[in-house]
Formats: structure tokens, sequence, C-alpha cells
């Protein structure tokens, strides 16, 4: 599976902002697909992610209630919708396919950079 990320970019604080992920390759809906980040000097962490069939989805914290995770597998494209963005979601956003709700993940996107200015 092959996924390509798009839509990053810098964006006011209290912005909206959606990324994209293509993906390419093997059954895309047989795949949990999600969104992770890494931020300056911190670690990749998990942003949203639902599972194969759309039954499950996971949030962080920290983006819950601003972000929406969805999936169109006709389209074979994932998205993630920021809303109210704020300066500490500055991060490279890696788009992800793997299993469940990507405990393991098995590919990873280029990562798309979105920074948000205060």
């Amino acid at each position: 599976v092959q996924l390509v990320e798009s839509g990053g970019g810098l964006v006011q604080a209290g912005c909206s902002l959606t990324l994209s992920c293509a993906a390419s390759g093997r059954t895309f809906s047989s795949f949990g697909m999600g969104w992770f980040r890494q931020g300056p000097g911190k670690e990749r962490e998990s942003v949203a992610a639902e599972s194969c069939d759309g039954g499950s989805t996971y949030y962080a914290d920290s983006v819950k209630g601003r972000f929406t995770i969805s999936r169109d597998d006709a389209k074979n494209m994932v998205y993630l919708r920021m809303n109210r963005l704020k300066p500490e979601d500055t991060a490279v956003y890696y788009c992800a396919a793997g299993r469940g709700l990507l405990s393991v993940v098995d590919y990873w996107g280029q990562g798309t950079q979105v920074t948000v200015s205060s």
C-alpha cells in the first residue's frame, strides 16, 4: 500500500484545514486507517483512527471535538478534518494503514507539514 498525503500548510489559530490521504496498492478497505503526528522535539503520536469497517474510531484527547477522521473506500481516500486549530497542533502529519485502530501500523505516508500560527 502506498499512501500520499496532501493538504498541509500554514494556517492561523482558530482556522480549519483538511488533510487528505490517497491510498493505492492492496485492498484499501481491509485496513484500518489513521493519522499520526510528530511535533517539534516530540515523539510521534496517534491522532485519529478508523477501523476497516468504519464501525470504530479513536481520537487523542487533545483533538477530541475538533478533529474528524473519515474514509471513502470507493475512492481509496482517508481524510482528517481539523477545526479550531491551535499552535500546539503544529506537526508533521502522517497517514497510516494497519490493523484495528492502528495498534499495528503496516504502512506510512511521507508526511505533510501543518503549521498553526498564533
